[in-house]
């Protein structure tokens, strides 16, 4: 898939869910006072969840040359015509590195060759710096608010004709 020098993006196998969920854990990890427990375990993921993702989505992961996940990103069709995205995060020392944005980037380019003409996304408060780099790539927000796990989950979305 997609290659830098530094990193490739790839779909993520089975063996690559416990790099997926030390990227994960360290990632939102700096935000775990923010949320609620539920909230965080169900961000995060747990050794059963993870596999249930693996399962359910498209999973991408950005891995270096010795394949150690620097990032991941999970999207997968809601509807004929709406792509989802969920559970990015990048390892903190790789963090405005552009290796979001080259997940960002893959997960919308799988999206819309299955045929979307949106996509969606939802985050929570703080992660103030994911919500600039979403509207920088095109994602506003719709104002849709839903309960997560006891904490507000805000909706953003992208048109993709």
């Amino acid at each position: 898939m997609l290659v830098d020098s530094r990193y490739s993006i790839r779909n993520a196998t089975d063996n690559d869910a416990a790099g997926i969920l030390e990227c994960l854990r360290l990632a939102f990890e700096p935000y775990r006072s923010f949320y609620t427990k539920g909230a965080y375990e169900d961000t995060i993921l747990t050794a059963d969840t993870i596999s249930e993702r693996l399962a359910a989505m498209q999973v991408y992961v950005a891995v270096t040359d010795t394949n150690q996940v620097i990032g991941t990103i999970a999207c997968s069709l809601t509807c004929e015509k709406e792509g989802h995205l969920r559970g990015m995060a990048v390892l903190p020392q790789w963090q405005s590195s552009g290796v979001a944005k080259a997940l960002l980037k893959t997960a919308e380019t799988a999206l819309a060759a299955l045929g979307c003409s949106i996509i969606t996304l939802d985050t929570t408060a703080p992660l103030e710096r994911a919500i600039r780099l979403y509207q920088r790539n095109g994602y506003h927000p719709t104002g849709r608010v839903t309960d997560f796990f006891g904490m507000p989950l805000y909706q953003y979305a992208k048109a993709i004709i």
